[in-house]
């Protein structure tokens, strides 16, 4: 696959029954995460919040794979079970439903991940300029 500049452009790359699949996953995403910027990076369809990623989603050849996915937390382990990737990585088959209610719930995770890690780091922020 050659390289692209934008989302759209990156999907238009398949063809039209995965470019479907694919404009679902965005779709499901976008309706999940209202407020997150768009763009390629790393040469994937990538979602941002607060110029972090957020998750990232890619086609292939007999899949669809989203990045990263919370393979160890408790609510997903199970689920996620049942399909391949690696250890933060799931891979949907092409020729099974897309679960797009789980890439909801992962993308809600995902956020939650962020919302804390972004307190996190201005706590520490204030707590270092106070000493």
């Amino acid at each position: 696959m050659k390289a692209t500049n934008t989302i759209d452009d990156y999907i238009a790359g398949f063809p039209d029954e995965t470019q479907e699949l694919l404009q679902q996953v965005r779709r499901t995403i976008r309706r999940a995460a209202p407020q997150a910027g768009e763009k390629i990076s790393y040469g994937m369809p990538t979602f941002t919040i607060n110029g972090r990623y957020l998750i990232y989603f890619a086609g292939y050849k007999k899949h669809i794979s989203i990045y990263p996915v919370p393979r160890q937390a408790k609510e997903f382990r199970k689920e996620l079970g049942q399909y391949e990737g690696g250890k933060g990585t799931v891979r949907f088959p092409l020729d099974k439903r897309i679960p797009f209610d789980l890439i909801t719930r992962i993308v809600a995770f995902r956020m939650k991940e962020d919302r804390n890690k972004a307190r996190n780091t201005s706590t520490r922020t204030i707590d270092a300029g106070t000493h």
